[in-house]
């Protein structure tokens, strides 16, 4: 599978301010990945750090000068990634509940929830169950939002439907992580956030959103939550975000997506 995706963010930094950034592709074994990223200001390039995070993913730190800069990143990403592997330490951090995920908070009602469904079934019933009872209203959530406020809110944008998924899966002993991904397909075209979980001795995908095939997602950053994933964060200064364009293309076309099967992430 060939496929190109990009990102192009307008910011101002209202002071000199350093952000990171974390819109490019994930260098996973097995994949190709041909991209560039260049950050300007008033017509100059400004350095940019590369340091490489966990599953493979990639963080870029710049600092931005006091006014208006471009950040452009595109990739031609080709074939499928190796299949994840996960170790114990893995497998155990993802089983706690993390800022956005508060599965401790949510064990008895997915208890009751969920009561009878078994190992092989449990995906398929987090899915569906998130799927239908929230309501996908762009601009619904604020940034500080968890799952319990999705729940109690019944609407949401993607990583809102991940973060509910991602603790309700925890909540019933399964380890569940969130991904950003570039998802051709994806409509409103954004950053996308999907849910891996481990079960059947793998990771597989979880979209409670249904808005793009899951086989062609591209991974960006993995992470307990939106907090270690975000496509851009502050570490000093103050930034604002004017202006972002996300492009995200399966080069051969959109493959179908039963969705009562597992997937991989590749």
């Amino acid at each position: 599978m060939n496929r190109t995706v990009g990102a192009e963010l307008d910011v101002t930094a209202h002071v000199e301010s350093q952000v990171e950034l974390q819109i490019a592709v994930a260098r996973s074994p097995g994949l190709e990945v041909d991209d560039t990223l260049v950050v300007t200001h008033e017509g100059r390039v400004l350095d940019v750090q590369e340091v490489p995070t966990t599953h493979h993913g990639r963080l870029h730190t710049v600092t931005l000068p006091a006014g208006p800069s471009h950040i452009s990143y595109s990739a031609h990403v080709r074939g499928r990634a190796d299949l994840p592997t996960a170790d114990p330490a893995d497998l155990s951090l993802h089983r706690r509940p993390s800022r956005y995920a508060e599965s401790d908070r949510l064990g008895p009602f997915a208890a009751a929830e969920f009561a009878g469904i078994g190992p092989a079934e449990v995906l398929d019933a987090v899915s569906s169950w998130v799927g239908t009872r929230l309501s996908y209203v762009p601009g619904s959530s604020g940034p500080l939002d968890g799952a319990l406020e999705t729940l109690l809110a019944g609407t949401g944008v993607c990583r809102d439907y991940a973060h509910l998924a991602v603790a309700l899966l925890r909540s019933l002993g399964v380890p569940a992580r969130l991904v950003a991904v570039y998802a051709p397909g994806c409509d409103p075209m954004d950053f996308h956030a999907v849910v891996e979980a481990h079960v059947a001795g793998g990771w597989h995908v979880v979209d409670a959103t249904a808005l793009a095939p899951r086989t062609s997602l591209v991974r960006i950053a993995t992470g307990r939550d939106a907090a270690d994933t975000a496509f851009m964060a502050t570490v000093f200064g103050n930034v604002s975000l004017d202006r972002s364009t996300v492009t995200a293309v399966a080069d051969d076309g959109l493959p179908d997506d039963d969705l009562g099967q597992l997937v991989v992430l590749r």
